[in-house]
């Protein structure tokens, strides 16, 4: 049996329909996730820039949090005013 692989958005097309009018299928999926299919297999998700955009900020906050933490567990350094 092949992996199953759950299907991460409301909306799906086969990528043969999606090859023949692709602007057709995202305006269907009205700015939600669609899921390009390949022989019953997601093969890709196309998302609206703007989920886009917003991924890669969550994405890159938590590249920042963790950074911080492990500063923040680190020992302080003491320096002067005038040193900067």
């Amino acid at each position: 049996m092949k992996t199953v692989r759950p299907i991460l958005a409301d909306y799906s097309v086969n990528i043969s329909e999606f090859k023949q009018n692709p602007m057709l299928a995202i305006s269907v999926a009205g700015g939600l996730p669609l899921a390009i299919i390949n022989k019953n297999e997601p093969v890709f998700y196309c998302i609206p820039a703007e989920y886009y955009e917003m991924l890669v900020d969550k994405l890159d906050d938590l590249e920042l949090a963790q950074l911080v933490k492990k500063r923040k567990e680190s020992a302080e350094i003491d320096i002067s005013i005038n040193d900067l």
